[in-house]
């Protein structure tokens, strides 16, 4: 891997001065103003807090025609899709349409199959659901870019709700082409003013209900004060965001801090709670981190190796021994992804050493990377092009064969470099190229046909050197400057802990000069070592990194809880050395 360039974070005095003066920590205050908060009131996390439905194009909409769904007693059919966020939504589109009055028979789900079926609302998902008999069927976390699926489904006479994040396709004269569904609920699509625009499927599907549950209270179902609590379904809701990595913009921060508050009072769904269980993450001290590194890819092995039906019935049972004996499944099926995609990741790592080694001497990486080998796993293309991404800091794309024959794509990006509207850009300069594609800046998925791979090479490099200033191909490790002395200890961990950390608003990583005392290899790929910092001795650990450090060196890191036969301490954990 690179070694990053080392920046500190820019903190306006001002606006750390004045969070501190509305009693804000004073280190959160420092930490929160170096990432864009400029009032107190921004962190105010409370429900009244949330943006109204009211703002999100198609929400009523949608919510009269649920509404008259659930009134004429019409069979309603959930498409899912298989990853985390997807699970998630038709979990909290499962449970909420009940709460709001829908037989619980008449509400059903199918999820497509990653290897069978392929992504979306397709032609043949409209025929297995026909199987549940459904008058509406209600896309979640997918559908924006299903116009034959929608089309097949609407001349079957069926009606058809989109509720999805993505962004919808351009044609080639640049025109956004929608699909005919009855209603779009998407804060992505022309001309729709909801402030956040980086809800994830969960999060719209979530705003629906709100919207419903407006347009029932008008209805004269229930009051205000007899209506059903949809807050309940925020722990599913904080999964799935986290889980998709989308930015936590202060609406998301707020639906994830509600979900959190509600898992560490022990407020959850039993899914929730088994696959805490099976993960070994007490709930009382939830994290973000866990939702993004311990529930959440537990989930998502489901829909990589096995079927998301798994991960969707643990987080909809309210059977807690069955929810048990779920989360044992799908922790079973992550342990086998973890072994898929490290032999994957070994495969994947000699290509990219061939590659490299083919380049001209003295040159640098090529400014975006395409790999496919026909042994590669398509369940986990995305996680090893992640990982491979973190590694040179380039875009990536990493290809599997599927059933069917055509490649299917998945990539990771980096700052400045727009992946989805680059593989736009690609089938506009190679018609016929990308027989698929779509996602989001900074993760996107695609079909081609296997001969066709060369050529999306090529042109992926081309789009990437021509956006993409050499110093964007820098890595780099942004800190928030020293952590003061008086700071080390468990209640500014805590304090940290309960904050909401996560994509576009980071998680604090210090930086100091320490002087190393001790250093060994543990499990003989994480240095475990004892530092003086500061006149005083610290403990630390590098997970991933076994090469030996200087007497003294610059460390970043982040300050973290270590629990080890009863007994907590505060640990450093190590981000970079310079």
């Amino acid at each position: 891997m690179t070694t990053p360039a080392l920046i500190t974070r820019d903190v306006p005095p001002r606006v750390a001065f004045a969070l501190e003066q509305a009693g804000v920590h004073p280190l959160l205050a420092r930490l929160f103003a170096s990432r864009g908060v400029r009032s107190a009131d921004e962190l105010d996390d409370g429900l009244a807090r949330l943006l109204s439905p009211t703002t999100l194009k198609g929400a009523a909409e949608a919510a009269v025609l649920l509404a008259d769904t659930i009134a004429a007693g019409q069979r309603i059919c959930i498409v899912a899709d298989y990853d985390c966020d997807g699970a998630t939504a038709c979990a909290v589109a499962l449970r909420g349409l009940v709460m709001l009055g829908a037989a619980p028979g008449s509400v059903g789900y199918v999820v497509p199959d990653r290897a069978v079926h392929g992504y979306g609302l397709t032609p043949a998902i409209v025929d297995l659901a026909l199987a549940q008999r459904p008058h509406l069927l209600v896309t979640v976390d997918n559908g924006i870019a299903s116009s034959a699926g929608v089309a097949h489904a609407r001349a079957l006479g069926l009606q058809v709700l989109v509720t999805d994040h993505h962004l919808p396709a351009v044609d080639a004269q640049g025109a956004v082409q929608l699909p005919d569904a009855n209603v779009i609920v998407n804060p992505n699509q022309p001309g729709c003013g909801f402030e956040s625009k980086a809800l994830a499927g969960v999060g719209v599907m979530f705003y629906v209900l709100l919207a419903l549950r407006a347009e029932q209270r008008a209805r004269g179902l229930f009051d205000a004060a007899s209506q059903p609590r949809l807050d309940a379904l925020l722990d599913l809701v904080a999964l799935g965001t986290v889980a998709d990595v989308v930015r936590l913009d202060g609406n998301n921060r707020r639906l994830v801090a509600q979900g959190l508050k509600r898992v560490r009072a022990g407020r959850m769904q039993p899914g929730v709670a088994a696959l805490f269980a099976a993960a070994g993450r007490p709930p009382a001290r939830a994290a973000g981190f866990d939702f993004g590194f311990a529930l959440g890819p537990r989930i998502n092995a489901a829909g990589r190796l096995s079927d998301m039906t798994l991960g969707i019935e643990c987080l909809t049972t309210d059977d807690p021994a069955r929810a048990a004996e779920l989360a044992r499944q799908l922790d079973a099926i992550n342990r086998e992804r973890r072994e898929v995609e490290s032999d994957m990741r070994g495969q994947a790592e000699l290509h990219l050493e061939a590659l490299l080694a083919a380049q001209p001497e003295g040159a640098a990486a090529p400014p975006a990377l395409v790999l496919f080998d026909p042994a590669f796993h398509e369940g986990v293309v995305g996680i090893v092009a992640g990982r491979l991404k973190d590694r040179l800091h380039r875009p990536t794309f990493v290809l599997a064969r599927g059933q069917d024959g055509l490649l299917k794509g998945s990539g990771r990006s980096i700052a400045g470099f727009h992946l989805r509207d680059a593989l736009d850009l690609v089938s506009k300069r190679h018609p016929g190229v990308l027989l698929r594609f779509g996602g989001h800046a900074m993760a996107a998925g695609c079909t081609l046909a296997e001969c066709d791979w060369p050529t999306f090479a090529t042109a992926l490099q081309r789009v990437a050197a021509e956006w993409l200033q050499p110093a964007a191909l820098d890595r780099v490790l942004a800190t928030d400057g020293p952590l003061a002395a008086e700071y080390f200890n468990l209640s500014t961990v805590a304090t940290l802990d309960a904050q909401v950390w996560g994509q576009g608003f980071d998680a604090p990583v210090f930086c100091d000069e320490v002087e190393v005392l001790q250093q060994r290899l543990v499990g003989e790929k994480h240095l475990k070592l004892r530092l003086r910092h500061a006149g005083a001795l610290r403990d630390a650990i590098w997970f991933g990194h076994a090469d030996p450090l200087p007497a003294r060196v610059r460390l970043a890191y982040r300050v973290s809880l270590d629990e080890y036969q009863g007994q907590q301490r505060l640990q450093m954990v190590v981000e970079g050395a310079f």
